[in-house]
């Protein structure tokens, strides 16, 4: 259980991360860089260690590409554009939109069916949201005016939906055309970074020679990012999916807003409000709904299973 903690409280300390390390360079760039950076380490470790399984099919090229762009690029670009304009716990709790998104795209592209409990449990697990989206806190009524916040929700949004189709492309390339998650992932970050590069370089960013203000913290924090992020989070969420259930790491992942607004106080001096607290209480209630009644249908397709 330890290791549970441990994996999303370093989960939520890359919201906080993300912010501090925009003191020292561009948005844009800080994804750029980080994601290229992560994705040629992969390729080159599967090139070293695996290198029967490095290669690409020009068939699959139309597939990678829309896993680069979907997964890394626009999750990634959306996400640090919404993240400069919001408190971090904020940023955390609506990334825990997560599991609810999921089950809508399922429903319209993959065709599955949501039982009236799951739809209760999704409606109730997004009028959780609405505290936070109607209330700003004193550190967001000093970054701007509500437009800009109510935009930067919806950056996060769509990050979150980005990231939630991101998932299912991935598994089709690693499922279907049977390219391995180190080859999967480390095309896409390569891919995804060099688009974020180029869109830091026409978007105006400051390119004198690079966007980055002060080198020292902007290294660490970004070697620091990769190594939770890329490395530590990646390997030990796959190591935990062996002994505990998906639904499982998905209820424990209920503890990562907390983690974020106690990091965004801590380090980054950020002012957490009721309401947040508030939607926690209500976006967790939904959570359970939904997952009580995926937890029955998963017994029910294993009885039925067995008596067959």
């Amino acid at each position: 259980m330890f290791l549970v903690i441990l994996l999303f409280a370093l989960f939520a300390s890359l919201f906080g991360l993300s912010k501090d390390t925009l003191n020292y360079s561009e948005p844009f760039f800080l994804i750029g860089s980080r994601m290229l950076f992560a994705g040629v380490l992969l390729l080159l470790h599967q090139f070293i260690f695996n290198r029967s399984a490095f290669q690409i099919k020009a068939s699959h090229l139309k597939s990678l590409l829309l896993l680069s762009i979907l997964s890394i690029y626009l999750t990634n670009i959306a996400e640090i554009w919404g993240i400069q304009h919001m408190v971090s716990a904020k940023a955390c709790l609506i990334y825990s939109l997560s599991p609810f998104l999921a089950a809508l795209v399922a429903y319209v592209v993959l065709k599955e069916t949501l039982s009236i409990k799951k739809w209760i449990g999704l409606c109730v697990g997004f009028l959780g949201l609405i505290p936070i989206f109607i209330t700003q806190s004193p550190t967001e009524q000093a970054i701007g005016e509500l437009p800009l916040i109510t935009m930067a929700e919806v950056a996060l949004l769509i990050a979150v939906f980005c990231s939630v189709y991101g998932w299912i492309l991935l598994k089709k390339v690693v499922s279907d055309f049977q390219y391995t998650p180190l080859m999967a992932n480390g095309i896409s970050m390569t891919v995804g970074g060099l688009f974020a590069l180029l869109h830091s370089y026409y978007s105006g960013e400051s390119w004198d020679p690079v966007p980055v203000t002060q080198i020292s913290p902007f290294i660490l924090n970004s070697l620091f990012m990769c190594l939770i992020s890329n490395i530590i989070c990646y390997n030990l969420y796959g190591y935990l999916l062996k002994r505990y259930s998906a639904t499982f790491m998905s209820f424990a992942g209920l503890v990562t807003p907390f983690f974020a607004s106690f990091f965004g106080w801590y380090f980054l001096g950020e002012t957490i409000t009721w309401h947040y607290f508030a939607s926690i209480a209500i976006f967790s209630l939904g959570l359970t709904i939904f997952y009580q009644e995926e937890l029955r249908q998963g017994k029910l397709l294993v009885t039925a299973a067995k008596a067959s």
